[in-house]
């Protein structure tokens, strides 16, 4: 019979055992091994089919066996020094507590999902695993964050497979009250609550859970409460699900109704009030439209209270292509705002002005969620290298008359959270050799360039380790598809032969992500026989461990997963190839340590960043990869291998995948299958073993969250609460009347004549030029502006690459006609074709870049020919 109504039963512990709940609840647990350990003491058979969660865990462990324990004085010890220590980590300073200067009191950060850990499914890839490691990381380094995001109902999906290999999907109902989240609540003990004014009169209300990760508390806030109409319950149904009304009242309820939960928070439990707001991906724009909204209500007029915003607002980019933002209709936006919907103070034609595509190339009637966090933010960067290029070509159109190199957006290059993606026996290895302290300081806090102790491990402790990892990947690889073949039908008796499935000793790949069409799942199976080759080779086979979940929408990619799902059912090679269905956190962290490359093969410059192979990496797994995201930025021969990239302008997708596919048969033929088998004097691969070397002590102290945390706080978030505390009231009305008479008074700012000393077209390296400009700046003074000199060497469309600017200086007052006369000097410290210019960009303290206000004068082709260029 099924039941007509749900309840949690909560158990009662003993009071000798209350810790375990504070451990339980706090998500420390699912990167601290010692807690771990403690809870899987407690009943192994129950910890294993809790799935490792301790919270259900609890709810399962029999009332018997709780009073064994509680009686158990061995175990109330363990429970006491594991509790303590959390005590000292909760409490105690840490990195960001010994810092110098004045870094912020709190920082807000706004993601659309969270990948903590498998027991609580609120992600769906990468995004998500990155803002889980950023909080973890934070936490570990002592910084004061809130992280806000929404509890879905249904997580993402679980995915399983037809006979056929198709893709299926499936949604659980997650009962918060299994989950390790506790409600926020009043002083009465009623929920806390956000709401929402919606058109027609209607209110999305919202409660807040609580969970704690670390030191980091993690609001979520939760539509699927009584009072709302059955609609208005399903805001919070599934992570990416829905039209687009679902997706935009999801991003409202995420930016605006985040900020109140913050304040709630804030005011419940007297945290400190955050003075910079980071938000993670154009999910979360709105929350600068609510803090615009707090400061109208405390007076500030429209464009001052936008100024104020900006200040402390620092946006991260995550996607490298438009088609990855999500962009609303016009009509959709202004229906939700303005009289009689949300933020009903502000005009929404404001609002519509800070997301429209209003430049070259912009679709006009389209609501763009990160054009709108760059205008809502004074700092903003990409996620690698490569991506902040690629993102300031991406959104140059918002900086006309700019170089794409000078469009403000910075690059933070990922990091992910060690203890979490480091295998225990790696820890191990490590620990022995400089001591647990030490190593749990370098995989978190980081701060050297190189683990250099690494070299004094044994080649024979690596290479045991290597195959140990490989040896525990094979049997979570067969436990797991023989799950997966039973939900796909078969009977036990169809299943003997995936007890030969995967060898220990064999080079294992792996390969698993999303799988939209540019990650190429499928590239492996450009030329079939040429694979099976590889994987049936007599004396150097290769294995390949595939997972990944398509879109629910994206028919494209489960055709992707279907192909490959059907070349590993071949009977010839099933056993050298598999693909793992539903590839979550539980799975990767099993799945990283225990190959020996990791393999991703993007069109580049698609993928941002990419951390899988960077989780690999801290294992001592090696990189195969095409040159894209954190890879492009960090490859060296010593510990990986580049796959040559053909992306020239004349290459169409087709012959691009052939190239690509041919250069990567190559590398695994020529270069790393025999190096991977090829044995020394010693009877190990000792060339292998250096590069596993090289990979842990060059790349690993690269690779973390700690070292990319500590560069937003360094970097970014005390900037930014230097910017929020300057922009006083009175201060951010200055800058906005300062930058609407700005705009009022560029177009009569222009360069009017430029001259130099330079007697001919040539001059020797190391001459100094005077330099000469008259200026009209209209109606504003000097004090508005910087006259530059820009400078560099030019390519033979005479522009400026590698571009050195030197502010020139006003000379005397103004001449009869209103014009200002600057000069400077010209260094010529560089060879060959060689050019300057001259230009005016706004000035102003509360400025964080010349190219913030998107505003620039250069001379008029006449002028610039008539100055001509040195030393072609």
């Amino acid at each position: 019979m099924k039941a007509i109504r749900r309840l949690t039963v909560r158990p009662v512990l003993p009071d000798p055992l209350r810790p375990l709940s504070d451990l339980a609840r706090n998500l420390r647990w699912s990167w601290h091994a010692e807690t771990r350990d403690l809870f899987q003491s407690v009943d192994p058979g129950c910890w294993a089919e809790s799935g490792r969660d301790p919270v259900r865990l609890l709810g399962t462990v029999p009332p018997a066996r709780l009073a064994e324990l509680a009686e158990d004085r061995r175990f109330l010890r363990r429970l006491a020094a594991v509790a303590d220590d959390l005590d000292h980590y909760m409490t105690g300073d840490r990195w960001y507590q010994v810092q110098p200067g004045r870094l912020p009191a709190a920082v807000a950060y706004f993601s659309p999902e969270f990948g903590i850990t498998a027991a609580l499914p609120q992600y769906s890839g990468g995004l998500g695993i990155l803002a889980g490691d950023h909080l973890k990381a934070a936490s570990d380094l002592g910084v004061p964050l809130i992280g806000v995001g929404l509890l879905y109902r249904h997580g993402y999906f679980r995915q399983s497979l037809s006979r056929d290999g198709w893709q299926q999907e499936h949604y659980p109902v997650l009962d918060p009250h299994e989950l390790p989240l506790a409600l926020l609540k009043e002083p009465d003990g009623t929920p806390a609550r956000v709401a929402l004014a919606l058109p027609g009169g209607r209110e999305l209300r919202a409660r807040i859970w609580l969970a704690q990760v670390g030191r980091v508390p993690l609001l979520l806030l939760d539509s699927d409460v009584e009072e709302n109409d059955l609609g208005e319950r399903g805001v919070t149904d599934r992570l990416y699900g829905g039209g687009s009304e679902h997706r935009l009242l999801q991003e409202m309820l995420l930016g605006i109704g985040g900020v109140r939960a913050v304040r709630t928070y804030c005011r419940l439990t007297g945290h400190a009030e955050p003075e910079v707001f980071h938000t993670n991906e154009g999910h979360a724009g709105f929350l600068g439209l609510e803090r615009i909204a707090e400061l109208c209500d405390q007076g500030l007029e429209f464009d001052s209270a936008l100024e104020a915003v900006r200040a402390g607002t620092v946006f991260t980019t995550h996607t490298p292509v438009p088609a990855g933002i999500d962009r609303f209709d016009r009509e959709l936006v202004a229906r939700h705002f303005g009289p009689g919907s949300e933020l009903p103070r502000i005009d929404v034609e404001r609002v519509l002005r800070l997301g429209m595509e209003t430049y070259p190339g912009g679709e006009p009637n389209l609501f763009n969620m990160a054009v709108m966090g760059l205008r809502l933010a004074q700092r903003a960067n990409g996620v690698s290298l490569l991506h902040g290029g690629v993102s300031r070509e991406m959104f140059s159109g918002l900086w006309p008359g700019f170089d794409a190199e000078e469009v403000p957006i910075t690059s933070v290059t990922n990091g992910v959270h060690a203890p979490t993606w480091v295998a225990p026996e790696v820890f191990r290895l490590g620990a022995r050799q400089i001591g647990v302290q030490r190593a749990e300081d370098a995989l978190t806090v980081g701060g050297s360039d190189r683990w250099d102790s690494v070299a004094d491990i044994p080649d024979q402790e690596i290479w045991e380790l290597r195959r140990t990892l490989r040896e525990q990947l094979v049997t979570e690889v067969r436990e797991r598809l023989r799950a997966s073949w039973r939900q796909r039908g078969a009977g036990t008796a169809e299943l003997g032969w995936i007890d030969d499935v995967l060898d220990p000793d064999v080079l294992t790949i792996g390969f698993a992500r999303r799988v939209p069409s540019y990650k190429r799942l499928t590239l492996m199976l450009r030329d079939r026989d040429r694979l099976m080759e590889l994987l049936l080779h007599p004396e150097r086979p290769i294995q390949i461990v595939v997972a990944g979940k398509a879109h629910p929408a994206d028919d494209g990619g489960k055709r992707l997963v279907q192909e490959l799902v059907r070349f590993a059912d071949d009977p010839r090679v099933r056993h050298r190839i598999v693909f793992l269905p539903d590839y979550g956190m539980a799975m990767a962290q099993k799945l990283y340590p225990g190959c020996d490359i990791w393999l991703n093969n993007p069109l580049r410059p698609l993928e941002a960043c990419g951390t899988s192979g960077m989780k690999a990496a801290l294992n001592g797994c090696l990189n195969l990869s095409v040159l894209d995201g954190w890879w492009d930025e960090w490859y060296r021969p010593d510990f990986g291998w580049a796959i040559p990239t053909a992306d020239g302008a004349g290459t169409d997708a087709d012959r691009r995948d052939a190239i690509e596919a041919a250069a990567l048969y190559d590398l695994l033929e020529q270069r790393i299958t025999p190096r991977f088998y090829e044995r020394g004097a010693s009877g190990l691969p000792d060339r292998w073993i250096e590069m596993v070397r090289r990979t842990l002590s060059l790349l690993g102290p690269k690779v973390l969250a700690g070292r990319m945390v500590r560069e937003y706080a360094e970097r970014l978030y005390a900037p930014a609460a230097e910017a929020h505390r300057a922009m006083d009231p009175d201060s951010a009305r200055s800058l906005a009347e300062w930058k609407t008479r700005l705009r009022a008074a560029w177009p009569g700012v222009s360069v009017d004549h430029v001259e130099t000393s330079a007697p001919a077209a040539t001059a020797e390296l190391g001459t100094t030029l005077g330099l000469r400009v008259r200026v009209n700046l209209g109606d504003l003074a000097p004090d508005d502006v910087e006259v530059q000199a820009v400078s560099g060497r030019v390519d033979t469309e005479d522009r400026i690459t590698d571009a050195a600017t030197v502010p020139l200086k006003p000379v005397g007052g103004p001449d009869l006609e209103g014009r200002w006369v600057y000069e400077g000097p010209l260094a010529l410290d560089r060879t060959g074709p060689f050019g300057y210019t001259v230009r005016i960009l706004p000035a102003h303290r509360l400025l964080a870049s010349g190219a913030e206000a998107g505003l620039v004068a250069v001379p008029s082709d006449e002028l610039g020919e008539a100055a001509g260029l040195l030393m072609r």
